[in-house]
């Protein structure tokens, strides 16, 4: 009884706070979260058991279907629904409140983040090679968010091998480590999991933010990068989920505090590249000793050392630019990265020498975290390297020289699509258009040496067919029916025929452990 007068309390001082407790005749919201909702969402709606009520949290989620959840329940889920006990006007004033910002924003510190770490299992009890006989670098992890599942898939006899539930909203794509033996998953509420794929059991957990975008992992799983859009910060994590530091997400002159838009491992640089979505900078965190101070401030002499360092190992080198960066894609050698902002600025960030060096000839709002290369022979017979991205806002795949940074074509598609699929083995690139509501069952086939389109797989109009993903050998491509009761529909990828479908609840992904571990040219790193 004390512990729900202390979830009250905490409720209605923070709806007192918001200024929504009375507000637009809606008295009793407060009293109606404490009673309902704060057991599992916790009383100042950074979640618990269940996800966090923030609208950082919620942008996925419409509030026509969160209306429909509270008062119908989730399938599959520990969420109720509360149509009988609550009226129309009740639940109404419920989402509006859980939609509306929370002022001041919420904290969430170093000592919360050390106190939320989670030690599921010793790993030092774990077996040391694979509890199953599938190859363990063709196997694929099936992110599935109707109920927040994810299915373990063998690639080679394609029939699932294993299921687990995960954690509320997975975002950002898993991240493989020690030659994929171990996945590191972030979902959007800040909650971070270090998986053993090999053991298939779940190892560790912490909560790194309150609303994160993604998670990042060097190759030997010793370092962990998390991007965070609230608290404004960049989470540096050792390999066991134990906090290393936290680093305020400010320009240089720390004035200007900016969410975190994107962290990404470069491997061939041993270094973390993120970018700040409010800030136009992009930063360089280092995760070997082997690397030089940070000059900060006036320096005198760099190789006497006199003027101000600090060390280069686990502190972001800064790259000013003009504009901001919202997602990038790394050139193969990890010299330069190619990025854009959501208004459609794109610019090649060099990333030795720490400046602009190109503008990319970009539109709408490419989404260049999900480009793919491929090796193309123009017309004289040139093999000339080029990159495509998919566009949120326009019907087209642009394919840009990635010499010349010009566009060689933009690929008119049904409508704007999210991701573009591919393999060094394949002649062939998927692209779906997921974000036209006429043709999200649609995906095109895209020759990648004529530059077209050959072929159009149709699903059932109204239902969303996207996100391919290739078998390590490159013989099938996977593609998700994202629906709650969807299917992962296996093509061959040469005669781009279906050969079978499995059930899956709205699978929303599909990550190939070889794929991502080699950085293989036709997915996203």
């Amino acid at each position: 009884m004390k512990a729900l007068h202390s979830i009250f309390l905490a409720a209605a001082a923070l709806a007192a706070a918001s200024g929504n407790a009375t507000d637009a005749g809606r008295p009793g919201v407060a009293e109606l979260y404490a009673r309902h909702c704060a057991v599992c969402h916790s009383g100042d709606r950074l979640g618990g058991m269940g996800p966090a009520l923030l609208p950082d949290n919620l942008a996925r989620l419409r509030k026509p279907e969160a209306l429909k959840i509270v008062a119908e329940g989730r399938t599959a889920t520990q969420m109720l629904g509360f149509g009988e006990q609550l009226s129309k006007d009740e639940i109404a004033a419920l989402i509006d409140w859980i939609y509306s910002p929370v002022d001041p924003p919420p904290r969430w510190t170093d000592d919360d983040i050390r106190a939320s770490r989670i030690q599921h299992v010793d790993s030092a009890t774990l077996s040391d090679k694979p509890v199953f006989d599938a190859d363990p670098l063709n196997v694929f992890l099936v992110v599935e968010g109707g109920d927040h599942h994810v299915s373990v898939l063998d690639g080679d006899r394609l029939e699932p091998i294993h299921r687990f539930q995960s954690r509320f909203a997975l975002h950002g794509g898993p991240k493989f480590a020690a030659g994929g033996r171990y996945v590191f998953f972030g979902s959007r509420d800040g909650w971070i999991t270090k998986y053993d794929l090999w053991n298939l059991t779940v190892v560790a957990e912490v909560r790194a933010g309150i609303n994160t975008r993604n998670v990042a992992a060097s190759p030997d799983g010793k370092h962990v990068a998390v991007a965070n859009y609230l608290p404004n910060t960049l989470v540096l994590l050792d390999g066991d989920l134990n906090l290393v530091k936290t680093i305020a997400a400010t320009d240089r002159d720390g004035k200007h505090s900016s969410r975190v838009s994107a962290v990404y491992d470069a491997t061939p640089r041993q270094s973390f590249i993120a970018a700040l979505k409010d800030v136009p900078e992009v930063w360089e965190i280092s995760y070997t000793k082997a690397v030089e101070d940070i000059p900060t401030g006036f320096i005198h002499d760099y190789a006497q050392k006199e003027g101000s360092f600090i060390p280069g190992y686990l502190n972001p080198r800064r790259t000013v630019l003009g504009e901001v960066l919202d997602d990038f894609f790394f050139t193969q050698d990890y010299a330069e990265l190619m990025g854009a902002s959501r208004e459609g600025v794109g610019q090649v960030v060099n990333l030795d020498i720490r400046r602009k060096i190109a503008d990319l000839p970009l539109d709408g709002m490419p989404h260049l975290g999900s480009g793919i290369t491929w090796e193309w022979i123009d017309a004289s017979g040139a093999a000339r390297t080029v990159m495509a991205s998919t566009n949120l806002k326009a019907g087209e795949v642009t394919v840009i020289d990635m010499k010349s940074w010009e566009v060689v074509k933009r690929i008119a598609t049904r409508g704007p699509g999210f991701f573009l699929r591919s393999h060094a083995n394949s002649r062939y690139a998927f692209v779906d258009s997921m974000m036209s509501p006429q043709a999200k069952h649609i995906l095109q086939v895209i020759d990648k040496q004529t530059l077209e389109v050959v072929k159009e797989i149709t699903g059932e109009p109204g239902k969303t067919l996207a996100h391919v993903e290739f078998t390590r050998d490159g013989r099938y491509a996977l593609a998700s029916l994202w629906e709650d009761e969807g299917a992962v529909i296996v093509y061959d990828a040469q005669t781009l025929e279906e050969v079978k479908r499995l059930p899956m609840r709205k699978p929303v992904g599909k990550y190939n452990v070889w794929n991502k571990i080699s950085r293989e040219e036709g997915t996203s790193h």
